[in-house]
């Protein structure tokens, strides 16, 4: 579980928000498996609506732009958002994201994410809430920030009782499928990147590089 920052500045949020609120919402069980339809009330961008397409297409840009997820996460495949929205009484009840998704080819969901397009003090109550093995946490972070976790755990929104609550959510397809080799990955990566800036003549920092590709060639998936 990761915290992205600034996946999305001030002003493509201002961008983003002015589209959306002049863009189509249906009901968000037209997109829930045949389980989650029975816990599943809010809203969506309806597909083929001009306004959410683009809207979809710039959050998926800079979602996959960005190092920290490209880090974290080593994507193959990253679906088209929904722009999800829960007005009061709304919420999403526990559940977990299907095992694969989309039309033929279908993709694995390892990861999903939840970008948060409201600021937190915009709506009462709302927050996304993970379980797993360290309990319970919730989540309600700033408007821009985007929250990565397993798709396997059970997860839910809480019921929105004031303001309006915004959030792209997409699910991502990763070239590690093990949960512990990516986290290994991702810690080395980042010892890497620390190299790199301090010791970059280093022969330790080129084993660093070598060991961190190895292993990506070791355990990815094409």
């Amino acid at each position: 579980m990761l915290v992205i920052k600034n996946v999305l500045d001030a002003k493509m949020l201002q961008a983003l928000r002015a589209m959306i609120d002049e863009a189509q919402f249906i009901d968000g069980k037209k997109t829930a498996g045949f389980r989650a339809k029975r816990v599943k009330k809010n809203e969506q961008l309806a597909r083929d609506d001009k306004k959410a397409k683009e809207v979809k297409r710039r959050v998926l840009e800079r979602l996959r732009l960005h190092p920290e997820f490209k880090s974290a996460a080593l994507p193959r495949r990253v679906q088209s958002p929904l722009i999800s929205r829960y007005q009061p009484g709304m919420e999403y009840g526990r559940h977990s994201d299907d095992a694969l998704m989309g039309t033929e080819p279908r993709y694995r969901t390892d990861l999903s994410v939840t970008l948060f397009l409201s600021e937190p003090d915009s709506y009462k109550g709302g927050e996304l809430v993970v379980s797993s093995s360290l309990g319970e946490q919730k989540v309600k972070l700033a408007a821009g920030s985007a929250f990565l976790y397993a798709s396997g755990n059970l997860h839910w929104v809480a019921p929105v009782e004031e303001g309006e609550r915004l959030a792209a959510v997409t699910w991502v397809e990763s070239y590690i499928r093990d949960h512990g080799q990516r986290e290994l990955l991702y810690d080395l990566h980042k010892v890497c990147r620390r190299l790199s800036r301090d010791a970059a003549d280093w022969l330790e920092t080129d084993l660093a590089f070598k060991t961190y590709s190895n292993l990506l060639r070791r355990w990815s998936e094409n």
